[in-house]
């Protein structure tokens, strides 16, 4: 026969339930980050949208204005000089919306960067248990 008391066996239950509480706080902390970074990373996938067709329409009204000063050209009066600078303008805000673009998303942090930090504390503090 055993030797186990009404006392032993509630305390193994105890301590198996409080895991089993312990691992789903685990769990649903190491998904509320995740769905932290991934709506994050929807929000800077779409601000990137934006600026990329804010780009795309600035360098075809600064292409349109630029074919329109060349037909232009032969004409003279003070038309060239307007044209010219709306063309130049638009020209430069679609290169540095572009630009700006490209800085975006080479600077762009790692997807889940901050799920997989914590998840490594994790890992470390359970390695590091005697």
């Amino acid at each position: 026969m055993s030797d186990k008391t009404p006392g032993e066996s509630r305390g193994l239950l105890e301590s198996l339930s409080t895991l089993a509480a312990t691992l789903v706080a685990i769990a649903h902390t190491r998904l509320d980050l995740l769905s932290a970074d991934v709506e994050e990373d929807r929000a800077h996938v779409l601000s990137l949208l934006v600026l990329a067709l804010a780009a795309l329409f600035f360098i075809g009204v600064g292409v349109v204005l630029a074919a329109i000063l060349l037909v232009v050209a032969f004409w003279d009066s003070h038309r060239l000089l307007a044209l010219g600078s709306l063309a130049g303008v638009f020209l430069a805000a679609g290169v540095g919306a572009w630009a700006y673009a490209l800085h975006k998303a080479r600077t762009k942090p790692r997807l889940f960067a901050a799920s997989l930090s914590e998840l490594l504390k994790d890992r470390q503090q359970l390695v590091s248990r005697p």
